[in-house]
This record gives C-alpha cells, structure tokens and sequence, in this order.
C-alpha cells in the first residue's frame, strides 16, 4: 500500500507492463528444464531485446544468448554480454565485418545455410587474419532460412573444408511444426525436432566433422526437444514473458504472462463497442486472429472481461466488441484495462521502453534493442 507517503506514479497509456515476480519465475523454470535435461540454455533476445533481462537470464544459469541482427549483438556485448550467438546469416560485406570485430571482443558464434554465405564469411575472416566459429542452419520443415536436409551433409564438408571458419555445430528453428504443418502436438513435435538434429548430426560425426552443438527448440518444444539424447542446447526466447499464443499452445497458463499492454478506454460509441488507446503501433499484428492452430480471437486477451474481443486495430486505436458480460462491467470513458498480446517479442519492439512493476512500484527500463533490424 502506498500508506499516503507519496502519490503512486500512474503511467501514461498505451504501454507495456511487466510483472517482474511472474519474469523471475518463468526464467527459473526454463533453468531448471535445461539443468534437468543436461543441455545448455541460450535463450532467444529477441523476445525482450534488454540486455537487463538478459543478466537475469544468464544469471538463472544461461549459457549465452542468441540474437537475429549484428546490431542487436553490438547492444548486447556494449552492455556486458560476452557470449552470443547471431542465429541469422550474414552475407553483406558490412556486417560480416562488423561481427568479426565483435568476435575479437566476445565469444561469437555466427549462423551459415549456403555455400555463398559462408564463402564471405570465410573470405573476409582471412583478409582479417581471423576464423569465425559458425552453426549450420538446418531447415527441418519451416522453409524459412537453413539447407535443405538432404542437402546438408555436403554443405557441412565443404564448410569444415573452409580455413578460415569452424564449424562447431547444426542448429534449427522448427516451432510446433510437425509433417510441415502446424500443431497442438507439442510433446511429438519437440521430440521428432530433437531427433532429426541428433541423427544428423551422428552422420556428419561420421564423415570427420566434429559437431559438438546440437542446437534446438523453440518455447513451445524446447522442453521436449531438451529430453532427446544428443540434443546438447536449447534456445526458446518467448518464456521469459509468455504470451497469449503460448497460453492457447498450452505451454503456460494466461496466470504466466508477465507482459500486457495497459490501455485506456478513450471512446465508448455503443453498446457492444469500447475504443481504446491501443491500435495497431501499440500491439503486434504477426499473429493473426482466426489462423491455424490456435484460432485466437482478436489480437489479445482482455483481462477480466472474458467475452471481450480486441477485434479490429487501426493505428492508434484499439476496437474491442464486448459480449454480454463486458457489456455488464458498465466500462467508462477513462477506465483502464490490461492486454495480454497475442505476441509479446514483436510488441516489445514497438516500443521505446517498458514498464517492470515491482509490488506497487514501476521501474521505467528502455528498450535498448528495439528498432535494432540491421
């Protein structure tokens, strides 16, 4: 309470709240399934983009973090992160030199999936008188980056060929994905992930490449995929905070979900219909409503109003249809409401900072990352 010592700071809206005691407890529980499963854990920054939170995660017992872009690194190691990996491939010549400065720094680990990228990459370290240590991106079925899986022991050799790079191991983003499609299976999903990296990985051991990296999982099958003999790292990111895609996945409960957008009601038009300070700059658009699996409705949870549905989103303002319900709730003009998105990593990018509430106390900590896309 605030025993009437001095007026609670009230934040100004929309922005982005983070129960640091629900943050704590999520980090120490994906710790403990790394520790139990005796594989490294390097989460994925890209969900909170803070080096602050990437401490605590490091300091649950995390290995490393990993990243998408050199400059998210270059924020990362400026603020004391000395072990990264860029799970992104590099081929332009000004960030592959960027990065073999950062490795002369930190211990880097960069990301290959062609015989070009790592050619450049290969190149530019001689020139410098370097040698990068790289992961082959493998692509497990999500055809996004990574070799193709028939293509990847013969990419493999002709890398660990490459003088001036070394090839310490695979990785794969996979998420719930299971015979190319998406799933609710997240058990059989982690698991065949895990195994697929693991026998190829035996295979390329076969032909004199000392892989000694298996890295997988993402937070929907890191858990499973961790208890896969051979499987040696996972890297699930969206954890720390949870969402609402990871409640509806069954990963966590909506209870789990440090991260919501507070927003306040600036219009109430109708009945059915509140307007609130939230649109499309406010909350991420990625995952959108109605789409397989998961079949969310609108752009995130209303808490507290159960039949509330964020259901459309222009730039600056949020349209939430109310059922019955939260039509009875009698919402006001100036009333506030909390938001859980359906993806917190691309929300938190949206914003300059957010908000950690520690009891009834906020500490504002600037997104430090955000925007950081090169």
């Amino acid at each position: 309470m605030n025993n009437g010592s001095a007026p609670l700071f009230v934040p100004e809206t929309p922005c982005i709240i983070i129960h640091e005691a629900i943050m704590e407890r999520n980090i120490e529980a994906m710790a403990e399934t790394a520790q139990r499963n005796q594989v490294q854990l390097r989460p994925h920054a890209k969900t909170h983009k803070m080096p602050h939170v990437a401490k605590r995660q490091l300091g649950a017992g995390a290995s490393g973090i990993t990243v998408a872009k050199v400059s998210e690194a270059e924020v990362m190691a400026q603020h004391g992160i000395s072990n990264i990996f860029i799970a992104y491939p590099l081929v332009t010549p000004s960030k592959i030199e960027r990065a073999i400065a950062l490795s002369r720094q930190i211990d880097l680990i960069l990301a290959v999936d062609s015989d070009e990228g790592a050619s450049r990459l290969s190149q530019l370290a001689g020139q410098h008188g370097h040698t990068l240590n790289v992961r082959l991106e493998i692509d497990t079925g999500l055809r996004r980056t990574g070799v193709l899986y028939d293509d990847a022991l013969a990419l493999a050799s002709r890398i660990h060929a490459m003088e001036h790079l070394r090839l310490t191991g695979i990785y794969t983003f996979r998420g719930a994905l299971m015979n190319k499609k998406p799933t609710l299976d997240l058990e059989a999903a982690g698991i065949e992930e895990g195994r697929i990296m693991v026998e190829l990985a035996d295979r390329m051991r076969a032909l004199g490449i000392p892989i000694a990296d298996v890295s997988v999982g993402s937070t929907p099958t890191g858990a499973y995929a961790a208890t896969v003999k051979g499987v040696t790292e996972i890297r699930p990111g969206t954890y720390v905070f949870q969402d609402r895609m990871q409640a509806r996945f069954g990963v966590c409960g909506l209870g789990d979900c440090a991260g919501s957008v507070l927003v306040t009601v600036v219009s109430r038009p109708a009945a059915d219909l509140a307007v609130v300070d939230g649109g499309s700059k406010t909350f991420a658009t990625d995952v959108q409503p109605n789409t397989e699996p998961l079949l969310l409705q609108g752009f995130g949870h209303v808490v507290g109003l159960e039949d509330a549905v964020l259901e459309r989103l222009s730039e600056e303002h949020g349209m939430m249809r109310l059922g019955p319900e939260a039509q009875a709730a009698n919402l006001k003009v100036g009333d506030r409401l909390y938001i859980i998105p359906n993806h917190i990593c691309s929300t938190i990018n949206l914003h300059n900072q957010v908000l950690f509430l520690r009891g009834e106390a906020f500490e504002p900590v600037p997104v430090l990352g955000r925007g950081k896309l090169e």
